[in-house]
């Protein structure tokens, strides 16, 4: 399993350990422990210090420098400021003294990469680009990250070609980069922050949910209603660590709202429209599911079989060409609005359905016609 299926849109960190071991044990043994930051930002810890019992008062940045080889203080003190040092499971600013038995943290909103990025070119369909920032269309199947199993092929590989001429853009610097991130399998919009102020201006504006996003999805089965909202708390399924659920313990899970509207009906399945309120991990997929709607070909979440329809042999073939046309869940992330960081100007983008989903919603419009 890629460590990306276990990132979404807006990475829920709650639902993972975070007792300083390494934190991909979900799937393999080998990732970063997490940690969420005063403004909501998803961090992952790339080191970790504890001091000793003989320890000294000592401010946080002197005892970062003296252990961290090719850091300079002033890193360190950009770091602190950036509520990137961690002390005990808090930020802490340079001036802090660190105690025997403190444990002391450098974390970043990216996984550690303990490889040269190498820059790739891998085609990028670049919807909108200035100085300060980036809006990519991203394929179906496209990492985001690279990470275990994923070192090469990402969009972080696409981009470090990007801007391999961009002297101020450097992919491994964490105060750079993506601000927020889709599923694997899912297509569509992403914004790329240039510069360290665009990226906090934007993170903040995803935390304080001003950004506005749609996704298009087909869905198994039909709707009583032509629009509706789903709200339940989502978490880490306890039956099976590799899914989300809606969790019935509300003091569990974090709070996730979708809405949706029904935007064409095709009898056993229904193309809609979702809106986020919230960005849990896999919050679409998880919160159709809970509704007895899952993605058609979501092979996560059962939706990669026939769950509505007849039990004719012609038809099963029709199911099976179609999973074909769009061999994954069919999700589309087709509108991105957000304010923009240096000008303030309002700004919305949108990404037109892909051919495979195109393809699929076309094929399910000739067998209603038939």
């Amino acid at each position: 399993m890629d460590r990306e299926d276990l990132i979404e849109n807006d990475f829920d960190l709650e639902d993972l350990p975070t007792d300083g071991r390494d934190m991909t044990g979900i799937v393999d043994k080998d990732y970063e422990s997490m940690f969420v930051a005063p403004d909501g930002r998803e961090m992952y810890e790339h080191f970790r210090f504890v001091a000793d019992k003989g320890q000294q008062l000592l401010r946080v940045d002197k005892f970062l420098t003296d252990r961290m080889e090719k850091t300079s203080r002033n890193r360190i003190q950009q770091a602190a400021d950036a509520d990137c040092v961690v002390v005990n499971g808090k930020p802490v600013k340079s001036s802090y003294k660190v105690k025997p038995g403190d444990v002391v943290s450098v974390v970043m909103d990216r996984p550690r990469y303990d490889f040269e990025i190498i820059a790739e070119d891998i085609p990028l369909d670049i919807v909108y680009e200035d100085d300060d920032l980036l809006v990519v269309n991203k394929p179906a199947g496209l990492v985001v990250h690279p990470g275990h199993g994923n070192y090469s092929g990402t969009l972080v590989n696409a981009l470090a070609y990007h801007f391999k001429d961009n002297p101020n853009y450097d992919v491994s610097d964490p105060r750079l980069g993506l601000v927020h991130r889709i599923d694997k399998d899912t297509s569509g919009l992403l914004v790329v922050a240039k510069t360290p102020e665009a990226k906090t201006d934007l993170g903040s504006q995803f935390f304080n949910k001003t950004t506005r996003r749609e996704y298009n999805a087909l869905v198994w089965g039909d709707f009583d209603e032509d629009r509706g909202t789903i709200t339940g708390n989502i978490g880490r399924n306890p039956k099976n660590k590799l899914q989300m659920a809606v969790l019935k313990d509300p003091e569990q899970g974090k709070h996730a709202v979708t809405h949706y509207e029904v935007l064409e009906r095709f009898g056993y399945v229904t193309l809609v429209k979702c809106v986020l309120e919230t960005g849990r991990t896999h919050q679409i997929r998880v919160h159709m599911l809970s509704q007895g709607h899952p993605l058609f070909n979501d092979e996560r979440y059962g939706g990669d079989k026939i769950l509505r329809g007849t039990t004719f042999a012609k038809y099963r073939q029709f199911i099976n060409n179609c999973f074909d046309i769009c061999p994954r869940q069919a999700l589309h992330a087709r509108t991105l609005g957000f304010r923009h960081p240096r000008t303030g100007k309002e700004m919305d983008f949108e990404a037109p359905v892909p051919p495979d989903m195109t393809a699929l919603i076309e094929k399910w419009r000739e067998y209603k016609s038939s």
